[in-house]
């Protein structure tokens, strides 16, 4: 992730508080520390043996550490009273409290919307959950949302957890919609946030049909794709016309780039053949010659 340094911190002295555990909470904790805010998460103590209660410390201990960069991390178990008692002592000084339990477990603990708005009155919450309204309790996973949400192909699982980190884009959004929020109107707001919803905003370009086969950014035009070259791939990303002219010349075809000869299947068949013949390193030195956008890969 960039060095903050050189990067707004629309967040300093706000205050983040997080209860929530494995991946899309503590990436919503993380993005708020880089913008400047006073982050805290409070876990339960680890088990003997290990580092963290956190899963993501289990089973992975670099994550995890990424995951914590500039948090301040506690310990209390929150069905004791030493630990509701460490809670409070925390909410009392927190502008956002981040949870990802379901409304039910939240409540259990006493942290219902309700509760919380009437003993700390400027308080937020945002309340990460697997869906929104009445789904908030079902169980679900990445995996799961991103199945609903129709990014699935095959029998591969995605190469990265796109529902939980767009959820966690979408919660430190909310961070800061919730200070808005507050300074407009005097008072706390709870903000949920679904990663079902997270995944299928990620979604959209495929039902819009961008990136189906028909889509010119799903395979349909020859200056969109991932081509074979000598030695490895080659992603090529000459959308706009311009780009797409300059492929077509470096390919020895007409210097066209209208969309119509960009989805035929000859000018598919002459760029697939003239990438096949040129090495990594050739090709990265076309992109700096000729100003095309293409990413070499092994």
């Amino acid at each position: 992730m960039p060095d903050t340094a050189a990067h707004p911190t629309p967040l300093q002295g706000t205050r983040v508080l997080s209860l929530a555990l494995n991946l899309p909470g503590p990436a919503a904790l993380l993005r708020c520390a880089r913008m400047g805010a006073e982050c805290t998460k409070l876990e339960p103590p680890p088990a003997p043996g290990h580092a963290s209660a956190d899963p993501m410390g289990i089973y992975s201990p670099t994550a995890y550490a990424g995951l914590h960069q500039g948090v301040r991390v506690l310990h209390a178990h929150l069905k004791t009273d030493e630990g509701q008692a460490a809670l409070h002592a925390e909410l009392a000084r927190t502008d956002v409290l981040i949870t990802s339990f379901r409304p039910s477990a939240l409540a259990k603990l006493g942290l219902g919307w309700e509760a919380l708005q009437a003993r700390y009155p400027r308080l937020s919450l945002v309340r990460i959950v697997g869906a929104l309204g009445e789904r908030a309790e079902e169980p679900g996973h990445d995996l799961t949302y991103q199945a609903e949400a129709g990014l699935l192909a095959g029998l591969q699982v995605p190469p990265t957890l796109f529902a939980d980190m767009a959820g966690a884009l979408v919660a430190s959004e909310a961070v800061l919609q919730a200070l808005l929020a507050r300074s407009q109107q005097g008072a706390g707001v709870c903000i949920e946030v679904g990663l079902a919803e997270a995944a299928q905003w990620l979604a959209l370009p495929l039902h819009w049909g961008l990136t189906t086969p028909q889509g010119d950014v799903g395979g349909a035009h020859a200056g969109y794709r991932i081509y074979p070259c000598q030695d490895g791939r080659v992603a090529v990303a000459a959308l706009e016309p311009h780009f797409a002219a300059r492929l077509c010349a470096a390919a020895g075809l007409a210097a066209q780039g209208d969309a119509e000869h960009l989805r035929a299947a000859s000018t598919h068949e002459a760029i697939a053949r003239f990438l096949q013949g040129q090495t990594r390193a050739q090709l990265e030195a076309l992109a700096r010659a000729e100003d095309i956008p293409l990413h070499v890969l092994t």
